[in-house]
């Protein structure tokens, strides 16, 4: 009785292992590739592929190998707030998106809502046109996470949006590219 029980063990491990590795797929990068591109094709997230693969910046190189998908550990671990990021949408725009740094020249800092982003350098916050989104609206970027409209600037007109990085790097590393922005309920 032992043995069999040990052999359907072994063998619903073995099952798991095959099914876990079944929901996966591999991307090989290729010349004109960005993160942004693959994660449309593969219907998913920039954040999500970066944290498959374990990136902390969105560069990547000709002939990378990027895993595309999840395991069933982390399918059953995934936390509901991501899960319900489009349900407590009301409303999603395409933007084009750069990034900015509290200390800028010129930058005080201080963001037009009055958050101290020298204080709070991990703030999650972006500047907005408040024509398009008001300020203090919460929202989700893709790739950037949970955020308010907690700034303004003269350059952030229509749909483009500004987010707050608390280095120079980081927003370097960010550049300039097209994001959904979910304004949240």
């Amino acid at each position: 009785m032992k043995k069999m029980a040990m052999s359907i063990i072994a063998a619903l491990m073995i099952f798991s292992a095959s099914a876990a590795q079944a929901m996966a797929a591999t991307h090989t990068v290729q010349k004109g590739d960005t993160l942004y591109k693959i994660s449309n094709q593969y219907k998913t997230t920039v954040d999500q592929v970066k944290k498959w693969n374990h990136l902390s910046s969105n560069l990547i190189k000709i002939g990378q190998k990027l895993t595309i998908g999840e395991t069933a550990a982390a399918t059953s671990a995934k936390a509901p707030a991501e899960e319900n990021k489009t349900t407590n949408a009301v409303k999603e725009i395409t933007v084009k998106a750069t990034a900015y740094t509290a200390y800028c020249r010129g930058c005080s800092g201080i963001t037009a809502t009055g958050i101290n982003l020298k204080k709070n350098p991990n703030a999650k916050v972006i500047a907005v046109d408040p024509n398009i989104i008001p300020l203090g609206t919460k929202v989700y970027v893709e790739g950037y996470g949970e955020a308010v409209a907690g700034d303004k600037g003269g350059a952030i007109k229509g749909n483009k949006i500004d987010v707050h990085m608390p280095t120079s790097q980081k927003a370097k590393n960010w550049g300039v590219r097209t994001v959904k922005v979910q304004i949240l309920k």
